[in-house]
């Protein structure tokens, strides 16, 4: 009987076994095929070492009124460039999707999500990061003011916030409206309301935010 069959199958064709023996002798064959043209990845050795013919660039950036010039991959964002390659590592990775806003720097006064901006787009920009707002030992009035009114805990976020706050000041004063501003042509008065949605992109997972809006309060009637 069992002759029998095996001359059946024999007759039929390929049997399930034949079939997953070839599929495995296949699959070796190809892994052994790749080894041979893929190169082995290097194990990281406590830096990052640039791929074989990746391009850098020399690119010279203006941080915090003073020239700096550094060599990098033209994909890496300014975030990545300041903590880095500058070792101005105040300015903090969160999400890295521009969705929490611990990273904000200030260009040419405005603010910026500097994880979602090339660092070689920002050659003859003047950059002011967390660093640079004090003169000296005199605190900028914003960070005088975060302390005044604690507004912050862990602090992971206040260097976004303050710099956001700056920028956020610096657009209401040239007239730039919010969802919440009821009124497009009279002067913008930064209400509470107004303050909380135009700081609605920088995220405090401390809740400090009834503080937050309290130290730009006090800056903004002050201005």
């Amino acid at each position: 009987m069992a002759e029998c069959r095996n001359r059946c199958l024999e007759n039929n064709g390929p049997t399930r076994r034949s079939v997953i023996q070839g599929s495995a002798a296949a699959t070796a064959l190809l892994a052994v095929g790749i080894s041979d043209t893929v190169p082995a990845v290097a194990q990281p050795s406590g830096r990052i070492e640039a791929a074989a013919g990746t391009m850098r660039l020399s690119v010279n950036l203006t941080i915090n009124a003073d020239p700096a010039s550094v060599e990098l991959d033209p994909r890496t964002t300014l975030l990545d460039a300041l903590r880095h390659q500058l070792g101005l590592t105040g300015s903090k990775k969160g999400c890295d999707h521009g969705q929490c806003g611990a990273c904000t720097v200030l260009i040419n006064g405005r603010r910026v999500n500097s994880c979602l901006t090339l660092a070689v787009m920002h050659q003859d920009d003047e950059i002011t990061t967390i660093e640079g707002l004090a003169a000296g030992e005199a605190l900028h009035p914003m960070q005088a003011a975060f302390i005044a009114r604690d507004g912050f805990q862990c602090g992971y976020c206040t260097p976004g916030q303050i710099c956001s706050a700056i920028g956020m000041l610096n657009e209401a004063k040239a007239g730039w409206p919010s969802h919440v501003t009821g009124d497009l042509v009279a002067r913008t008065t930064l209400s509470d309301a107004e303050i909380r949605e135009r700081m609605s992109g920088n995220i405090c997972r401390c809740a400090a935010y009834p503080n937050i809006v309290a130290a730009i309060r006090d800056i903004a009637e002050r201005t």
